[in-house]
């Protein structure tokens, strides 16, 4: 397993990534997680629509609630085409009940919890913590990858702005 370091830390202390280093132009590789409803998901079933992918370490904490919330926010201005997927490795319950308390209803959220296959896939998974790093992956109808950040600091949100201004460029 490939592992990559001086990519992210965490509180300031620097993490290990597991998995490749994914590039834009790169093809969005393929991954299973479960659904609120403990449905095997993956990539494919969201088709042609464009899909914002926004890995965090967990639904529960501070940032990652503001994230999804702020993603939930900005997906009422973004035309049907375009699906946003939110993935930790909470539990599909906790997903659930966090989701409920909190309004989510645009976003999807998955879980990586059965095997980790979403973060070995994108080199996301952190060696250290065994939780996903934020990060979020613009992927095209086509399922080409368009845009990709890695969030420096993992208790920092992500770039909000870049991340829509690629989408409305695929639009």
């Amino acid at each position: 397993m490939e592992e990559r370091t001086g990519i992210i830390t965490f509180k300031g202390n620097p993490m290990t990534l597991l998995g490749p280093q994914l590039k834009v132009g790169d093809q969005a590789p393929a991954f299973t997680a479960v659904d609120t409803s403990l449905t095997v998901r993956s990539l494919s079933d969201f088709g042609a629509a464009i899909k914002i992918i926004s890995a965090v370490p967990s639904l529960d904490t501070p940032v990652c609630d503001a994230e999804t919330r702020r993603f939930n926010q900005e997906a009422a201005s973004l035309p049907a085409n375009v699906v946003l997927l939110t993935i930790s490795l909470d539990l599909p319950f906790a997903q659930k009940r966090w989701c409920g308390a909190a309004g989510i209803d645009r976003v999807v959220t998955l879980s990586d919890y059965r095997d980790r296959s979403f973060g070995l896939a994108y080199g996301v998974l952190i060696k250290e913590l065994m939780l996903l790093s934020r990060s979020v992956f613009v992927v095209d109808g086509n399922g080409v990858i368009r845009y990709l950040q890695h969030v420096p600091e993992v208790t920092s949100e992500p770039d909000y702005a870049a991340v829509l201004d690629s989408v409305r460029a695929m639009l």
